[in-house]
């Protein structure tokens, strides 16, 4: 690990939560986290065995399991993540990244459990911009499930309003756009990319080469655009919050089976790590693009088995 990696780029409440170990440890555990989060977009795996390293040294720390939960989230090790945010949860309280969460569920195969998270009572204690990521999840659930009208249904919150310009707004209507697509209603699917376009006014979504791929008319970034008609989906958009996942999708054509609970199953955590569902409906976390990044985690009793334990990973690393 080179010397720019130092424990003092870590965000000073995750230092704070390291208080509890040794000096020493707290120390090379900090640094490990730091080269986690700076590693992870660029080499997700050399990011995990960073983080695998610190939660050995810290496995009692609810932060430390945090972040190892989501660079093995981007790493695309699924039950690892699972493991390690439902670990941090029960460590540390609060509502965790119910989103990531939801996604790992889909990415292993539950869309049914992603569901079920969507219409847990954690739900009311998240931030509008996580509770948007759910309801995209849950929608990209329903998606996997066959259930595309319902996918629309959930969508249709408050927040989709085209006039709205909140950080989460691209991703809220490109999410829309896309599960129109896969509905067949190709027209007002295009309407509502040109709505993502619009909105996305730091290069988040692909919203202009979908555009393009639609309709061969070539966007630029600075481009404002309007095909067709304007259509609304709901009578009244103008205010409001994100209406939670779990009353979205109540509006759907059926409800999913009921999941097991987060201790359940433990075995079908470890089977396998199927590919992630590529519908364009994936939450912030595997796309950079919202709040669910790992340096949320590192700056700012497990159900499935612990992560391996490595070696030191600094020796192996890049200079």
């Amino acid at each position: 690990m080179t010397d720019e990696i130092a424990a003092s780029d870590l965000d000073s409440d995750v230092r704070r939560d390291l208080r509890g170990l040794q000096r020493d440890t707290a120390e090379i555990v900090a640094r490990h986290l730091v080269a986690a989060g700076s590693l992870v977009d660029d080499d997700p795996q050399l990011a995990l065995e960073h983080a695998r390293y610190a939660r050995r040294r810290a496995s009692r720390i609810a932060v430390v399991r945090e972040a190892s939960g989501i660079v093995a989230y981007h790493a695309g090790e699924w039950a690892e993540a699972l493991g390690e945010l439902r670990a941090a949860r029960r460590m540390g309280g609060g509502p965790g990244h119910l989103a990531v969460m939801a996604d790992i569920e889909r990415a292993l195969g539950r869309p049914e459990r992603a569901l079920e998270i969507a219409r847990g009572p954690e739900v009311a204690d998240l931030d509008p911009a996580d509770r948007i990521e759910l309801s995209i999840v849950a929608a990209g659930a329903r998606r996997d499930l066959g259930e595309l009208d319902a996918a629309i249904v959930g969508l249709q919150i408050a927040d989709l309003d085209p006039k709205r310009r909140d950080p989460w707004s691209a991703r809220l209507f490109y999410a829309y756009a896309d599960n129109l697509l896969a509905a067949g209603r190709e027209a007002d699917a295009v309407q509502w990319f040109v709505h993502a376009h619009d909105a996305d006014a730091e290069g988040e979504t692909d919203a202009a080469s979908r555009i393009a791929e639609l309709t061969g008319e070539e966007l630029g970034t600075e481009d404002d655009v309007t095909f067709g008609e304007e259509e609304y989906p709901l009578d009244d958009h103008s205010t409001g919050d994100a209406e939670p996942a779990s009353d979205a999708d109540d509006r759907g054509d059926q409800d999913a089976d009921p999941a097991d609970g987060e201790g359940a199953d433990e075995d079908d955590d470890a089977q396998g790590s199927p590919e992630r569902p590529a519908d364009g409906t994936e939450t912030s976390a595997a796309s950079g693009t919202g709040p669910a990044a790992v340096d949320a985690a590192t700056t700012g009793d497990t159900d499935v088995d612990p992560a391996p334990e490595t070696d030191d990973p600094q020796d192996g690393e890049s200079r």
